[in-house]
Parts: structure tokens; C-alpha cells; sequence
């Protein structure tokens, strides 16, 4: 907390998770997010994204891996630090929030969450009013891995260890929301120097399909001078 001439400055640390969500109909995947019900005020009773204030003897992110364990009981598989968002008139107090934006696979994402009906996966399409500004930053935040996906490997945050092209070729197209061509799709990711083949196939009702893994050579992104985050894979 930081002492001005117009009061305290509360920090706080929130994180906006995306993962995907198969559909029955083959339509292209959906991107969700899970939210957390506020039961106080302001806004009680509405949605909001994970969250919690920083302590003063904790870094930025192990706070966002603290909150969202404590909120959503996951752990991401990429973990980012997004944007700072301080309008004054953002909450009814000062309050600073730093966001981060998280990547966890479908298989994580499908497991229950904890048994708290203030805890629930949205389509992020799809969502219901949201408290505070907590609507910009999801806007934000998912034009930004609209545009990372383009230029760096983080769509592995979304994936199994092994996955075949089609499975890759889905997130891009969940995330730009279209369907892509597969043999361009092909072509671009296979001189791109991010995956190995592997001599694994996945067998099925359709033609055995050769099973790939990331080059962990490549950085999930490039984070400049930073220091790589820990990969809890």
C-alpha cells in the first residue's frame, strides 16, 4: 500500500485464463475463461476475473500464482504479465491492478473446478457483465494472444506434450475465430523450426496422424532481457 496526498494506493494482482473447449457440433473450439463471483462489495454478485492484493513481501508473479491458486485451484502452463490498469475512477477506492494472462490445456480446463458455485468456466465470447473494468482487460487481453499467436509458440500453453497438426491448426483457428487451410497450414508451421516429428502416431476411425512435439529450444515467446518463467510441465 502506498501513501499519497489523496490517500492509500492498493495494489492488486488479478489474471485472465484462457483455455479451449471442444464442440459437439465440430464447429471450430471455443476460447473460455474461468471467472470468480464477487460476494461482497462493490459489485457483489457480479463476475469477475481471479484476483487478490498483493503482500508486501511477495514478487508479481508468484502473487498471480497465489490468487489463482487460492481462487481456481489451476496452474497455468504459460504465464505472462499483460498490462497495469489504474484509472482513478476504476473502483470506488485507488486501486492498481496488475494483470497477467494465463494458458492452461483443454484437459485442465475440463477437470471440475472447486466446489464453489462462485467458480465457473464462460465462453469468452460469450460473457456476462463483468465488475470494475475487468471487460476492457479481457478485450485486451485476448487481442493480445490473438497477436502473439502469430509470431511466437504460445499456443503450446494450450497443448498436450504430443499433438498432431490438426490439433495445433484447431488453436490457431480457435483463437482467430476462422477456419484455416490445412495444407498452408502445413507448410508454414513445418518450416517454422518449432516442432519435431516424432515416430508416434495417433490412431483412429481416420488415417494414423504422425504426433509432434515442441522444439524447447525456442522460447514459448520472447520475453527481451527477462528471465524465462519456470515451465511447470
Amino acid at each position: 500500500m502506498t501513501k499519497t496526498d489523496d490517500g492509500a494506493i492498493r495494489v492488486a494482482v488479478s489474471t485472465v485464463i484462457f483455455s479451449l473447449r471442444h464442440r459437439d457440433d465440430g464447429a471450430v473450439p471455443d476460447v473460455v475463461m474461468p471467472l470468480v463471483r464477487r460476494t461482497r462489495d462493490p459489485h457483489d454478485g457480479q463476475w469477475a476475473l481471479p484476483g487478490g492484493w498483493l503482500r508486501r513481501s511477495e514478487g508479481l508473479e508468484a502473487a498471480a500464482s497465489r490468487t489463482l491458486g487460492e481462487t481456481t485451484a489451476l496452474a497455468p502452463r504459460y504465464l505472462e504479465q499483460l498490462y497495469a490498469f489504474g484509472d482513478p475512477d476504476r473502483s470506488p477506492s485507488r486501486v492498481v491492478s496488475i494483470v497477467y494472462w494465463a494458458l492452461v490445456r483443454e484437459e485442465i480446463a475440463a477437470t471440475p473446478l472447486p466446489a464453489d458455485e462462485n467458480v465457473a468456466w464462460f465462453d469468452a465470447a460469450a460473457l456476462p457483465p463483468l465488475a470494475f473494468d475487468h471487460a476492457h482487460i479481457v478485450d485486451y487481453a485476448l487481442w493480445r494472444l490473438r497477436n502473439k499467436v502469430g509470431y511466437s509458440r504460445i499456443a503450446h500453453g494450450l497443448l498436450p506434450d504430443l499433438f498432431t497438426l490438426a490439433d495445433l491448426r484447431e488453436v490457431y483457428e480457435a483463437i482467430g475465430g476462422r477456419r484455416l487451410d490445412p495444407a498452408n497450414f502445413r507448410r508454414q508451421v513445418e518450416g517454422s523450426g518449432t516442432l519435431i516429428p516424432t515416430d508416434d502416431f495417433r490412431t483412429g476411425s481416420h488415417r494414423p496422424a504422425r504426433l509432434y512435439r515442441y522444439n524447447h529450444d525456442v522460447e514459448l515467446a520472447d520475453r527481451g532481457p527477462l528471465p524465462a518463467p519456470k515451465d511447470p510441465s
